[in-house]
């Protein structure tokens, strides 16, 4: 395929017709050098970068390696600065490199938001039609002056975006989830389901994964959080990891897969890859939507089911979201210790409910009180994570699942947040101890694993 064929097919944006009051070139040159205007209005604007566009597409050489990035932004600038002289245009130095740099995101990148998607205080992009783009930033939402000219051309964005992963978004398939090279993850929806027009909306990965000691300097967690989830992952315990949309579960299921020792076989299971391991010995399995005939589905079940064939030391489910509950918790229950997963729920009880409706939603008749003797016997830690009024994310509990009484699950908090008022807008608080030592210390303990007493707030008279 050639150069041209390749960069239309990714999304080129085609010329627009241009009125003869609007047209760049209607004005003598002479006299618009002696205007020296910063930028011709905006429909002569938007004219001017389509002519160019497709001008430049024609010319580059349909041999040049695209994957050669310096190589082809020298070449296209080239071709750039001769066709915008030819143009015979005067506009400003700084309306000039805009107008480069969103022809260059127009051929190599993502369009419109491709500047976003580079600024690396944006954790998150929602374009919500062609006009209306919010970003958030350090936890707040915030609207930016980011427009595309149209729905067609949103479109065009997002076909390049799912594309090389072998998906697609129509009106037969008008959602997708889907991730940037990056990792970054991307959900897609469009008309006739999104009213306002194609809904794009990227989560961000940091280029720089954030370490402990920035988590612990913002306050996200403590010191002594550290070293206890760090015992608990060494130690194979099963971990939930629970909390709101935007909290950074993720984020935190990073962190914890970090402890896993290198020696270990790890499967991650996942709806779009997001997780970033560090280790060398790691299996990405990623689940599959329906085709266009509606076969080919690979879900999160089967892949749960398929990857305990795979002899795996750790199982790490990005996200239980329905019947791979069942799956999960039966996997944790026959001697894959050391398994974790995220959940959405607002408090660690929620969280259990929330697993006990997942397992029902497998379509096997269970009773109830199986179904919390499977999660009492299964899981044995739940972190809850929230993200606050000042957009700090901050772990809010750390809760033990004990066993079982009678009917019901009981459970522990090892650690709480405990709020200490407001100062200029910032919610004050730290993580602390509850002063409870965890029964699991025993199972630790079994492993050669020791903590000293004060993690947990206790003296060490306690064990005297």
């Amino acid at each position: 395929m050639s150069l041209l064929k390749r960069i239309e097919k990714s999304g080129a944006t085609p010329a627009t017709p241009s009125s003869p009051s609007s047209s760049g070139g209607s004005a003598p040159p002479d006299e618009l050098r002696r205007r020296q205007a910063p930028a011709p209005p905006r429909d002569a604007y938007v004219d001017l970068k389509s002519r160019l566009q497709q001008k430049i597409v024609a010319e580059l050489d349909p041999k040049l390696d695209l994957s050669k990035t310096d190589n082809v932004r020298r070449t296209i600038e080239e071709l750039f600065n001769a066709l915008l002289a030819q143009e015979d245009i005067v506009v400003a130095r700084a309306e000039r490199l805009r107008l480069f740099e969103e022809i260059l995101s127009e051929i190599l990148g993502y369009g419109p938001i491709q500047k976003l998607l580079n600024d690396d205080t944006i954790s998150e992009i929602m374009v919500n039609g062609p006009r209306n783009v919010y970003v958030e930033k350090r936890g707040k939402i915030e609207r930016v002056g980011v427009v595309f000219d149209s729905d067609q051309h949103v479109m065009r964005i997002i076909d390049r975006i799912v594309s090389p992963l072998g998906r697609r978004v129509d009106e037969g398939s008008p959602y997708v989830d889907a991730r940037l090279p990056d990792g970054s993850r991307v959900n897609v929806i469009i008309p006739p389901l999104a009213l306002m027009g194609p809904t794009i909306t990227i989560r961000k990965f940091s280029r720089i994964p954030f370490t402990l000691d920035d988590l612990v300097k913002n306050g996200t967690f403590t010191t002594e959080y550290v070293e206890f989830v760090k015992a608990s992952v060494f130690g194979k315990l099963n971990i939930i990891i629970s909390g709101g949309t935007g909290t950074g579960k993720t984020t935190q299921l990073n962190i914890l897969s970090s402890f896993i020792p290198e020696s270990e076989r790890i499967i991650t299971i996942e709806n779009a890859a997001e997780l970033q391991l560090r280790q060398e010995h790691v299996i990405t399995l990623e689940s599959r939507p329906p085709n266009i005939e509606g076969r080919g589905e690979v879900s999160m079940r089967d892949l749960v089911v398929n990857a305990l064939r795979m002899r795996p030391d750790r199982i790490i489910v990005g996200e239980v979201r329905a019947g791979e509950a069942l799956d999960m918790l039966q996997a944790m229950n026959t001697g894959h210790e050391g398994s974790m997963s995220t959940v959405h729920a607002n408090t660690p009880r929620d969280a259990l409910h929330r697993l006990e409706t997942m397992v029902l939603m497998a379509g096997i008749e269970l009773p109830l009180k199986a179904i919390r003797e499977q999660i009492a016997s299964a899981i044995d830690v739940i972190i809850q994570i929230e993200r606050m009024r000042d957009g700090q994310r901050r772990v809010v509990a750390v809760t033990e699942v004990q066993g079982m009484e009678g009917d019901v699950l009981v459970t522990q908090e090892v650690f709480k947040f405990e709020h200490a008022g407001q100062q200029d807008g910032k919610i004050l608080g730290r993580l602390k101890p509850t002063g409870v030592r965890p029964k699991f210390m025993e199972k630790l303990e079994a492993a050669n694993i020791f903590l000293p007493p004060n993690i947990f707030g206790l003296d060490k008279r306690f064990f005297s």
